[in-house]
Parts: C-alpha cells; sequence; structure tokens
C-alpha cells in the first residue's frame, strides 16, 4: 500500500473539465455555507496570478513626470491631466492607468502596494525561459525541479489537504512542480479525477469523483485521503442551486474572471486552500497597444474588475488572503513602428491583502534618459522578484527561509508586509 504523499509524488494529479458553466452542486452547498467541515480551519491563503506575455508596467503604472517616457511614447504616453481617460495620480510621480479604476479604490484604501522595476537578473527576452526562470525561481539555473510555490508549500511545516496547493489551470503550472502535493483544476464544473504515476495502482487511471469515493478503502489512498473525500460526499449529497458571488459582484466572463471566481468558490468551501494560482494571457501588445482604447486598456480592465470582484467576493475571509501578481518581464521604453512595445526587462507587481503596507509605489527608478537604459533600451530590473516573492510568501504563510525557497539567492526581502 502507498501512503498519501508517496501516491502524490509518484504523479501529478489533475483534476479536469471542458468549458465554463457552473459548479457542481456539493462545491455549490460548500461555497454558500459557513464552517460546513469543522475541521478544517481558516487558513492564511496565497493567491498568485500569472500575466503571461509580459505586461507594460510603464503604462499600467506610468512615472508621468518623466519629460523622457513622452519622447521615447509619443503615441503612447498618458498623463493625470484632468480629462477623459487620464491616469490616476498615485503619489505626485506615478499614475495608474484608467483601466484600473478599481485597483485605484484599493491603494487608496491602504490595501495595494505596487512594485515597480521588478524582473530577473536574468537578461533572456524569451517568453518562456523567462517564465521558466521565475516559475522555478532559479534565473540561472535551467536544471531545477521544482517549482517555488511547490517549495513554499513544503515549508509552512503543516499536513494539509488535497486542496492544498490548487491551479485553476488546464495543466500544472511550473511553479508547482515538485514533490509537495498539487492539484490543477481547468474548471470545477463536470470534473473528474486524472492520475498517472509509475505504480500499477494509480498508472493510466482516469475516474469520476463518485468512483474515487468507492475507491477509498483500496490501495490508492490511505486514511488521510479517504477523510476528506468522505467530507467530499458529504457535500455532494446537498443539492442547492448553483454557487453565486456575494450580491452586487460581478466577475468578468474571462478566463482570470472564471478562475478567481472558483478560487473564491473553494476559499468559501474551507476545504484548506493555502495556496491557489491562476492566470491572465495576452499581455504580448507588439502591436496597437493603444492607451485608453486597445489591446493593453482591454486586457488591464479585465485583470482589474476580476481580482476586485474577488477581493469584494471574499469579503469575510480578506484578513487570510494576499494576492499577487507577476508577469515575466516588462517592454521597451520606446514605442515601435507598429504602435506597440517589444521585449523589454523590468516591469511591475501588484500585492493585494490587509496584511500589506499598501498606498505605496515602492521603486528604485531614477531616470528614463536613454543613457540611465539597460542597452539603452530598457527599464532596468533594480528589484529581483525573489526579493518580493519571499517577503509576501514568508510573512504571509508564516516561513522564514528564504535560501531554502530560492536557492542561490543570498538577497534582501523587501519590506512591504505588516508584522
Amino acid at each position: 500500500m502507498i501512503n498519501r504523499r508517496a501516491f502524490m509524488k509518484n504523479g501529478a494529479m489533475t483534476l479536469f473539465a471542458a468549458g465554463l458553466g457552473g459548479v457542481p452542486s456539493f462545491v455549490t452547498y460548500a461555497a454558500n455555507s459557513n464552517k460546513i467541515i469543522n475541521p478544517y480551519k481558516k487558513n492564511k491563503i496565497l493567491i498568485c496570478i500569472f500575466q503571461r506575455g509580459a505586461m507594460d508596467g510603464l503604462m499600467a503604472v506610468t512615472p508621468y513626470t518623466d519629460i523622457n517616457l513622452q519622447k521615447a511614447r509619443p503615441g503612447l504616453f498618458m498623463t493625470p491631466a484632468k480629462s477623459e481617460g487620464s491616469i490616476f495620480d498615485l503619489d505626485g510621480s506615478f499614475g495608474m492607468h484608467p483601466s484600473l479604476s478599481k485597483f485605484n479604490e484599493l491603494y487608496k484604501e491602504n490595501r495595494m502596494a505596487i512594485l515597480h522595476g521588478v524582473g530577473s537578473p536574468n537578461k533572456t527576452r524569451s517568453h518562456f525561459d523567462a517564465q521558466d526562470y521565475m516559475e522555478s525561481g532559479t534565473p540561472f539555473n535551467k536544471g531545477t525541479e521544482s517549482g517555488w510555490l511547490n517549495r513554499a508549500v513544503g515549508l509552512m511545516g503543516h499536513e494539509g489537504t488535497p486542496f492544498r496547493a490548487v491551479s485553476l489551470t488546464s495543466t500544472l503550472p511550473r511553479s508547482f512542480y515538485g514533490n509537495n502535493e498539487a492539484l490543477a483544476i481547468n474548471n470545477l464544473q463536470d470534473f473528474s479525477l486524472k492520475i498517472s504515476g509509475s505504480n500499477s495502482a494509480v498508472k493510466n487511471t482516469t475516474t469520476s469523483f463518485e468512483e474515487l469515493y468507492d475507491m477509498t478503502s483500496s490501495e490508492i489512498l490511505n486514511k488521510t485521503g479517504k477523510d476528506s473525500f468522505e467530507a467530499m460526499k458529504v457535500l455532494k449529497s446537498k443539492n442547492l442551486k448553483d454557487y453565486k458571488p456575494k450580491i452586487g459582484v460581478i466577475y468578468p466572463n474571462s478566463q482570470l474572471g472564471n478562475s478567481l471566481k472558483q478560487i473564491a468558490t473553494l476559499i468559501k468551501m474551507d476545504v484548506g486552500l493555502e495556496v491557489g494560482f491562476a492566470e491572465s494571457g495576452g499581455w504580448d501588445t507588439h502591436y496597437n497597444q493603444g492607451t485608453t482604447n486597445g489591446t493593453m486598456a482591454r486586457n488591464l480592465t479585465d485583470f482589474g474588475d476580476s481580482i476586485a470582484a474577488f477581493w469584494a467576493d471574499i469579503d469575510a475571509y480578506q484578513d487570510e488572503v494576499t494576492l499577487m501578481t507577476m508577469t515575466e518581464f516588462g517592454r521597451t521604453v520606446h514605442q515601435n513602428g507598429t504602435g506597440g512595445t517589444d521585449h523589454g526587462r523590468a516591469s511591475c507587481m501588484f500585492v493585494l491583502g490587509n496584511d500589506v503596507k499598501g498606498g505605496n509605489v515602492y521603486h528604485n527608478i531614477s531616470s528614463l534618459a536613454i543613457e540611465d537604459l539597460e542597452d539603452r533600451r530598457d527599464l532596468p530590473v533594480s528589484t529581483d522578484f525573489r526579493s518580493v516573492f519571499s517577503a509576501v510568501a514568508s510573512n504571509h504563510l508564516n516561513f522564514n527561509n528564504p535560501n531554502i525557497l530560492f536557492p542561490e539567492w543570498d538577497g534582501a526581502m523587501i519590506n512591504l508586509m505588516r508584522s
């Protein structure tokens, strides 16, 4: 017989489904109930969102007082001048894109912090490589087998439920690779459990949850797994309407909106979620980037509205949740000939939570004069992404060992979290 940990190590455990409809009745019941499963206490929860494609941080949060940026982007530059489509002035130096109006509200409430000039010390401009380096947390070592979030799960120092680490994606992201158990859920509707591994008891097995309940006495799951799935079986017996967000909360009908809606569902289920992951795509703005209209504005609207809806939906859990965004690199300071921006270096990140020292733009950006740019074209990386990741994860999840979380790194954590 194999135990639960060995079972998880032998293969990836992936929940998947097609479509973006409602959710099963047992999930519905859990989402609309309070403390369904008594043993599952409120955990600290970290939610990470990867903006794949490299977001233009200089447009999302603009250092508008730097005249060099205006010269470099005659067709893309935006100011906080009091006119339609003007950016939100944050601190007299930086302004937030008008499509992020709901972020501006969270910033003013001191719940959101902005980290600017953030990136990887590795200068690659390959999307694939940069994402891999960021998710592994080892920007100069492609051979790292584990992801940084998987290592973070291992550093918490306690056992968790099968829903401890969940990614709302069709496949397990690089961040979750490793020996600690993690799930990839494409959609909570009509899902099944796919188990793959070298052990004959689990290899090439695909089954529904209903069938899995009947297997909990077999060699696949020990008592811990059986108890968890028996709890889900109890929830499944409840017959309520589909999960509805908090009254007044409307999620965008998008990949990110639907993912965050389902993460909110898992949080309200109290099934032991501690690390959640979601993705937002389409940030590779080489062409027709636009200002108040265009690809960038549409992406930012969906991005900001999805996160704001999630935050409002989990209002009773906000003290337990911190959300952090990331992107593999930024865009060039100068616009290109097709109204867009090309692959650059540094970008910005957003961190949201009640334990965040919000209402600040943390940065070490000096000047955007061409002689101060990296390779005379890019915003230099002045803040290593690991200094942000380690600060958020170790403080919020209550561990303090950044050298294990990020091997090969001995930098200092940025001071953006409350004690």
